[in-house]
C-alpha cells in the first residue's frame, strides 16, 4: 500500500507541477513550524512558494530561533496568538502546520474558522478535543524521540540528546545540514507541549483538512499518522518517502503539494 501511495503521489505531483507553473491566482499561505525548529527551517519551501507568486508567511513561534521570549512567558495560547497576528484580517488562508505545528493550527482554526480556507498537516499531530501534544505523542510506540528526550522540569524545557538529533529528525539530509541542525538545536518550552486544546465540530470541524504523510518518520511514526488521519476523518492525503523533515529533504515536492492544495 505504501509503495502504491508513493507511486500515485509521484504521478500526481508530476501533473500538479506542470499546472502550478501556469497558476495565476495568488494564494495566501501561512506556515507554522514544529518543536525544536524555527521559521528559518522553512526557507527553501517559502522561497519557492513566493517565486511562484504566492503570499507566504512563516511564523516564528515565541522562544524559537532567534526569539528570546523568556520560557516562563511561553504557552500554547501565545503560539496561537502569534499565528493569528500573522493572519490579521486576511481571509481564505492556507494554514500549514508541521509536527507540533499541527496542534497550533488546529487551535487557530477553532478560534478563527471563518478566515481559514484549509489546514495542511505535514507530518503533524492532530489532536482531539482536550488532548495535548504529549497526550498524542505518548501513544506512539514507534517513535524514537523517547530514547533521546531530556526533560528539565525545573527549567521548563525539553531537549534531545545530541547523539540522537540527526538520526531522529534529519536522517535523509546531507551531512552538512545534519551537522548544522545538531549545532543549532535549541531546547523546547515544556508548557505548550502539555497544554490541551479546545476543539469543536462547529469551528475546527468545519475547516477543510489535508495530510502529508512521511513514511520514514522517526518522530511522528507513519502508524500514528495513519491513526490520527482516520480519527480526524481526513480523506485527502499525500505520501512522501521522507523523514520527519520533508521541507529539508524534499522541499520542491512539498512546495508543489502545498501549492496544489492552495488552489
Amino acid at each position: 500500500m505504501k509503495k502504491l501511495t508513493t507511486i500515485i503521489a509521484i504521478l500526481f505531483l508530476a501533473s500538479a507541477f506542470a499546472s502550478a507553473q501556469q497558476k495565476s491566482n495568488r494564494s495566501n499561505i501561512v506556515i507554522v513550524h514544529g518543536s525544536w525548529s524555527s521559521a528559518g527551517d522553512w526557507g527553501t519551501v517559502a522561497a519557492q512558494l513566493k517565486t511562484d507568486g504566492n503570499d507566504v508567511t512563516v511564523v516564528n513561534l515565541p522562544g524559537h530561533g532567534a526569539d528570546e521570549t523568556p520560557i516562563n512567558q511561553i504557552n500554547l495560547q501565545g503560539y496561537v496568538d502569534a499565528v493569528k497576528k500573522a493572519i490579521g484580517s486576511q481571509k481564505d488562508v492556507i494554514l500549514v502546520g508541521h509536527s507540533f505545528g499541527g496542534i497550533v493550527i488546529s487551535e487557530v482554526a477553532e478560534q478563527i474558522p471563518s478566515q481559514i480556507k484549509k489546514l495542511i498537516y505535514v507530518a503533524a499531530y492532530i489532536p482531539k478535543n482536550g488532548q495535548s501534544l504529549l497526550d498524542v505523542a505518548n501513544t506512539d510506540a514507534n517513535s524514537d524521540v523517547p530514547k533521546y528526550l531530556q526533560i528539565e522540569k525545573e527549567k521548563g524545557i525539553a531537549g534531545i540528546a545530541a547523539n540522537g538529533i540527526a538520526s531522529t529528525f534529519v536522517p535523509d539530509a546531507p551531512q552538512a545540514v545534519q551537522a548544522y541542525v545538531v549545532a543549532h538545536f535549541k531546547a523546547e518550552p515544556l508548557a505548550p507541549l502539555a497544554a490541551p486544546v479546545t476543539l469543536t465540530a462547529a469551528n475546527f470541524g468545519s475547516v477543510n483538512k489535508v495530510f502529508v504523510h512521511t513514511f520514514n518518520d522517526k518522530v511522528n511514526s507513519y502508524s500514528l499518522q495513519q491513526r490520527m488521519v482516520k480519527d480526524a476523518g481526513i480523506t485527502r492525503f499525500y505520501g512522501l518517502p521522507s523523514s520527519h523533515t520533508p521541507f529539508v529533504s524534499m522541499p520542491a515536492v512539498l512546495s508543489v503539494i502545498i501549492e496544489n492544495e492552495a488552489k
